[in-house]
């Protein structure tokens, strides 16, 4: 578990469950400076239909195409975490302070790479600097 540089460089497709259009709340930060560093971020919120510069779905199964990283903004993570394991999402990111271990558990009995009370945007910078990775 948290092994976030390789979750970060192997998966570009991203969605962040209780993603907000209030500047105050941290996931619209973290979703925006993603974009910047190259990824595709969409949002998951069944109170939001329209946040300016993302798409937005109330629930992960409603996407198009599954997301590979659910990045999860939520304080009870466990059904999000059912969620991306039932659509096939490659990885599962808890925020800073979401911990659910036997959410986790779950996520890694079925083959999903795990971070847990982390955040993208701290660790992007951590191990990349503040530079777009390459196109895959």
């Amino acid at each position: 578990m948290n092994n976030t540089e390789s979750v970060l460089s192997k998966y570009r497709r991203i969605a962040v469950v209780g993603l907000s259009p209030s500047p105050l709340r941290d996931a619209l930060g973290v979703a925006r400076f993603l974009v910047e560093m190259g990824y595709d971020v969409v949002g998951v919120n069944p109170m939001y239909d329209d946040i300016p510069g993302f798409d937005v779905f109330p629930t992960l199964a409603d996407m198009p195409e599954p997301p590979e990283i659910v990045d999860i903004f939520r304080r009870n993570p466990g059904p999000h975490v059912d969620e991306a394991i039932a659509v096939g999402a490659k990885a599962v990111w808890m925020q800073f302070g979401v911990i659910d271990e036997a959410a986790a558990e779950r996520a890694a009995a079925a083959g999903l790479d795990v971070v847990m009370d982390r955040c993208p945007k701290v660790e992007y910078t951590r191990h990349f600097g503040r530079t777009p990775l390459p196109a895959l």
